[in-house]
């Protein structure tokens, strides 16, 4: 059996990493589909580079929207963001790689099954990121929620919510008013 080569590796990362973005299945069932589907090798790298990038995604997807400055995951290819995912992986995650050879990697991954539009993009937000570690630049602020459409259905629901609750307990001190000016005229 011949031995892959890490760029062979992170090419099969990748393809179960884009087929995992449109099913989200286990990796075991990803990894079972792809070699049944392809007879595709899944070498120990590539198995846990994607268990990395599954188990940590929300985090790596937190680092991809805070550096992708104006762009939303949901704006971003399925092939840009899976390959976003494994740097920021192995940046972030995998002491014994260089962070050249990530991001080397990364752009010439996209730029075989994506476009050079999408390997400028990537190097350029792999590549903030490196500086921004290394203190060369500062980082780009946190995102802050835009008000969307269903905010603020939500928050005008949730000011309802308020308003009738404050409106029931001022009737029921109503009543409670009521009833004590009934006591005292019994009183008299």
């Amino acid at each position: 059996m011949q031995k892959t080569t890490r760029r062979e590796s992170r090419e099969t990362a990748f393809a179960l990493l884009f087929e995992w973005s449109f099913t989200e299945e286990s990796l075991d069932e990803i990894v079972e589909l792809a070699q049944l589907a392809r007879d595709a090798q899944v070498d120990a790298f590539a198995l846990e580079l994607v268990g990395k990038v599954i188990q940590n995604r929300e985090e790596l997807d937190l680092l991809i929207e805070r550096y992708s400055q104006g762009w939303k995951l949901k704006r971003i290819s399925r092939t840009a963001l899976a390959v976003l995912r494994m740097s920021f992986c192995e940046m972030t995650k995998f002491n014994d790689i260089p962070v050249g050879a990530s991001i080397n990697e990364a752009v010439e991954l996209v730029k075989k099954f994506g476009t050079n539009e999408e390997a400028t993009y990537i190097n350029g937000i792999l590549g903030s990121f490196e500086r921004v570690r290394k203190g060369l630049e500062p980082a780009p602020p946190q995102r802050e929620e835009k008000p969307t459409q269903e905010n603020n259905l939500n928050q005008q629901l949730n000011e309802h919510d308020i308003q009738e609750s404050q409106q029931k307990q001022i009737g029921e001190n109503s009543d409670q008013v009521e009833l004590i000016e009934d006591i005292i005229i019994e009183v008299e």
